[in-house]
């Protein structure tokens, strides 16, 4: 190993020796889940800092849970309103390990980007600003009036503002975000992309169209009332744990419990409720009471199908009051879906005739209905299509605008959705732009700004000359990494706001930086004063968070503070902005943006009501279509036609039991039985015997798109019940298959989820 710079390098690609392959759990929760979230908090935290960060995470006086951005329960919440992965969140940013200056000057970038993501989280948490001068191999500690002087010289010598990018992650607080956007568009750009981006774009644009809002149109206390809950392209067990609990009571109550996904999830056959006896102890609740395990990008075929199925009753069971008062383009809807055959449904999605009938007739008897989906949705070519045939499902028996019924997109970062809201987004409503220019006296910019799939272009194509990073681990979370790494590589300068060491700091411009933030857990004091900081979940309610921790280190500044300190490094008090009043006490930040935001008003008074408050929604509280023609839309789709050659594979990429997106909290799948490794590859038995590969083979993974070839090295075999033709494996470790230029219609979304890949028995020596 040498110890020069080497900043080509992405990641390591060798087999996991200690891999071994168990049965895949029955239940979720239970006295394991106690187990786990508890034993990790402890050795990360000890006992003390363990039990004082437990008993504060998504109550009304702490702190909001990093982990995902369910709902918290308005009036009744217990002692411990978290779940095993939220424990495990808490445990990583709580964590005792500290990275030193000292840890760096050991460590070359080289040798540092040679471990896993997994031992890279592990190092513990920045205590102090980091500093990589161009052709240097370590990182060196530097101050932080230089760094921001440094960085504010650099963005103020650009030629034009569009030659800085300025990216967020969804676990931004809305008064970080708000000042961050006002930032960027007083210095002349909307190149904000974000986490947004290529998770659920696809969602808001969908809706907008359809129904005129990019949100839920839910709220928790909807569950309560629903009948039947279609679960589909997503895995509430591993990555929204909280929502099983919600499940679990619907389930009770016996509501209908629809599963459609190609992997049969463990957290949606049985859950074992933690804070019960039964839950420790027992077998738990069953949830799914049907699951159709969908091939892979085969849901527009399965929900037509459905639809289908529905009207081809004698008398459909259908609301043609509701149709005909408040929707458009039913006729051309239902003309379609007679066209379509049924051998195209069932070969499209997988499923027979039989069992969508049966499901059918479940929806239709349906009175209440909410459908809710993540990224098994969102990730497709065709992903915008995937959204609009779960709003035309909804529209059909009326379900919007009514108790216990609507459209569920679960959001995963704790305030992604309140960083849109704040207006990170690169295509902002002129609306947006008008309120913005007129509280603050400038005139923003209109034009179009870079999604996140179009800054890695314009960086790889030499148009960026700054990538700027508040949060997030962008080259882990982006698609094909090896082009990522390249057109970071090509920036003249990269800065990542972070709390932990990830890759996104080992690929790194001419020069880089390390800006170490305050976390969610931490007590954030300005001018000696404790501040708080308010966040947005899934459905609407915004509430306050304040962390109450000792900080990692007495260097950190919170993400106002940065953003605050950038904008005084690069312009000063430009038009008026005085920037020191928003840091030194956030009431300031929160009052603009009262002034800007719609559903805003009156926020630091409403802000700090124990639950916080709900905004407004057209859809969910008055049945208003916000559409141009005033009416929710019904649309046509084609089914899908996937270019699988023979000996080819769709796969999907998903997340571990023990990650949090790009966060790797350790090396355990337990509800899948996969332990001690990442590098695996699930495919259905017979597929297996066809390509003559048995569990435990190594492979590589090679994509086709475009007549370009990509390859993942160092693969295991897992036999899983999938699909035939359907693969699945691990991200961030397979996202370097995902081609940059396969994106969805419309959003733009990269493809994670639907990857046209083959596979390569390994015979070189390893």
């Amino acid at each position: 190993m040498t110890d020069e710079r080497n900043p080509e390098y992405v990641s390591p690609e060798v087999l996991d020796a200690n891999l071994r392959i168990g049965k895949p759990s029955e239940s979720a929760g239970g006295a394991t889940a106690v187990k786990v979230g508890l034993t990790t908090s402890v050795k990360q935290m000890g006992v003390a800092r363990a039990v004082s960060a437990l008993l504060d995470v998504n109550q009304q006086t702490g702190f909001d849970c990093p982990g995902c951005a369910w709902p918290d329960p308005e009036n009744h919440r217990s002692i411990a309103e978290f779940c095993e992965n939220g424990a495990k969140a808490i445990a990583e940013e709580g964590t005792l390990k500290r990275v030193t200056a000292e840890f760096f000057a050991t460590r070359s970038i080289n040798e540092l980007s040679r471990e896993s993501d997994h031992w890279l989280s592990q190092q513990g948490r920045l205590t102090q600003p980091m500093y990589l001068p161009k052709s240097a191999t370590h990182y060196q500690p530097i101050s932080w009036g230089e760094a921001f002087e440094k960085i504010g010289h650099k963005l103020k010598a650009l030629a034009s503002p569009n030659e800085a990018v300025f990216y967020t992650s969804g676990r931004t607080s809305n008064e970080a975000a708000f000042l961050y956007q006002l930032f960027v568009r007083l210095f002349g750009t909307n190149n904000l992309p974000d986490c947004s981006n290529m998770c659920h774009e696809s969602s808001g644009l969908a809706m907008t169209h359809t129904i005129g809002t990019g949100k839920g149109t839910v709220s928790l206390k909807d569950f309560d009332f629903a009948d039947c809950i279609v679960v589909i392209g997503q895995n509430p067990g591993t990555n929204h744990p909280r929502m099983l609990r919600t499940l679990q009571t619907a389930a009770r109550r016996g509501c209908k419990i629809i599963s459609i996904n190609p992997l049969s999830e463990t957290g949606l056959k049985r859950f074992g409720h933690p804070q019960e006896i039964s839950g420790l102890f027992g077998r738990g609740t069953q949830l799914a009471t049907h699951h159709l395990p969908v091939k892979i990008n085969g849901d527009v075929a399965l929900l037509q199908g459905i639809q289908k199925a529905i009207l081809e009753d004698p008398a459909p069971r259908i609301d043609t009051d509701f149709i005909a008062q408040f929707t458009d383009g039913f006729d051309a809807f239902r003309a379609n879906l007679r066209d379509v055959q049924w051998d195209k449904i069932v070969n499209g999605s997988g499923i027979s005739e039989q069992d969508i009938r049966e499901v059918a007739h479940v929806i239709a008897g349906s009175k209440a209905l909410i459908c809710c989906w993540a990224m098994g949705l969102t990730q497709h070519q065709n992903a915008v299509s995937n959204i609009q045939e779960v709003v035309n499902l909804l529209l059909l028996g009326g379900h919007f605008g009514r108790p216990g019924a609507g459209a569920c997109p679960v959001r995963g970062h704790s305030n992604v959705q309140g960083d849109r809201t704040m207006g990170i987004w690169e295509r902002p409503s002129n609306e947006f732009l008008r309120r913005l220019g007129e509280e603050f006296h400038f005139t923003p910019p209109h034009a179009h700004g870079y999604s996140t799939v179009e800054a890695i272009e314009a960086m790889h194509a030499g148009k960026v000359k700054i990538f700027f990073a508040l949060g997030g681990n962008f080259l882990s979370a982006a698609p094909d990494t090896a082009f990522t790494a390249h057109g970071l590589n090509r920036c003249e300068m990269t800065v990542q706001v972070s709390t932990k060491l990830n890759r996104s700091h080992l690929i790194t411009g001419d020069e880089a930086f390390i800006l170490p933030c305050l976390g969610r857990t931490e007590l954030d004091l300005q001018a000696n004063v404790a501040q708080f900081v308010s966040v947005e979940d899934s459905m609407g309610m915004v509430h306050s968070s304040q962390g109450r921790l000792d900080p990692a280190s007495t260097d950190l500044m919170s993400e106002p503070a940065i953003v605050v300190a950038l904008a005084q490094a690069t312009m000063g008090a430009t038009l008026g902005v005085e920037w020191s009043e928003f840091v030194l006490n956030y009431d300031s930040i929160r009052d603009r943006i009262a002034a800007v935001i719609p559903g805003f008003e009156n926020l630091n008074s409403r802000i700090r009501q124990s639950n916080g408050f709900e905004l407004p929604n057209a859809v969910r509280d008055l049945r208003e279509f916000r559409t141009a023609s005033r009416k929710a839309l019904f649309t046509v789709h084609p089914i899908p036609q996937l270019n699988v050659e023979a000996g080819q594979f769709v796969m999907t990429t998903i997340r571990s039991h023990d990650q949090y997106n790009t966060t790797i909290y350790g090396l355990e799948d337990r509800y899948r039985g996969i332990h001690n490794g990442r590098r695996v590859v699930l495919m259905n038995t017979e597929d297996m015997a066809a390509q003559e590969l048995s569990a435990g083979d190594a492979v590589d993974i090679v994509s086709h798109h475009l007549g370009k070839d990509r390859r993942a090295k160092n693969f295991r075999v897992v036999a899983y019940e999938i699909p035939r033709g359907c693969l699945a494996t691990y991200f961030p470790e397979a996202n370097v298959l995902v081609p940059i230029d396969s994106v969805a219609k419309i959003s733009h979304t990269p493809t994670s989820k639907s990857i046209i890949v083959s596979l390569e028995k390994v015979t070189r020596a390893l």
